[in-house]
């Protein structure tokens, strides 16, 4: 374990201990070394996760990654693979868990997950997803239908009624 005080703040964030927590810390250490990263108080880093598991509380506690300021996104693919980008400096990189060794037991995999290698814990790849734009602050207008306020970006015109995707109708020339 590299730093106990932060692996403490993780596991109260996340409310236990567990296998998972342990890859977000790991890879936020990780991506941390690679990357030059500090914790992000607005959105000099960024994370694309491609699951919504629960490494992503460490990745929030370490590097300041939420949905709320825009700079933990996703692109679920069901893979504990996480994309950090350094918007400072235009560094980037995907990390990839790899196969643990078999035959570890739940204390034995926790240990390999908190004290292994970095290397021997994550493939190092080129990220390939584009980094997206700084987080936008749109105008909401009140739905047509429901009254539901929506933000501008999620609301579909019917005619001449902005409508939210809720009370929407989508076309489908297929249905019957």
């Amino acid at each position: 374990m590299r730093d106990k005080k932060i692996w403490e703040d993780c596991t109260a964030f996340h409310g236990h201990v567990c296998g998972g927590l342990a890859i977000g810390y790991r890879a936020s250490l990780y991506a941390a070394k690679l990357l030059e990263l500090e914790y992000s108080d607005d959105e000099q880093v960024v994370c694309i996760a491609e699951n919504d598991a629960c490494g992503l509380d460490a990745i929030q506690v370490m590097l300041g990654c939420s949905v709320g300021k825009g700079n933990l996104l996703f692109h679920l693919r069901g893979k504990q693979a996480f994309s950090f980008y350094n918007r400072k400096n235009g560094r980037s990189v995907r990390l990839v868990l790899r196969p643990k060794p078999e035959g570890l037991k739940k204390e034995e995999s926790l240990a390999y997950y908190l004290d292994g290698e970095d290397d021997k814990l994550f493939e190092v790849k080129e990220a390939v997803l584009v980094l997206p734009e700084q987080a936008r602050i749109f105008r909401s207008y009140p739905c047509d239908c429901c009254g539901e306020i929506t933000a501008e970006h999620w609301l579909r015109l019917s005619g001449d009624q902005k409508l939210c995707l809720d009370c929407y109708e989508s076309y489908n020339r297929f249905e019957v």
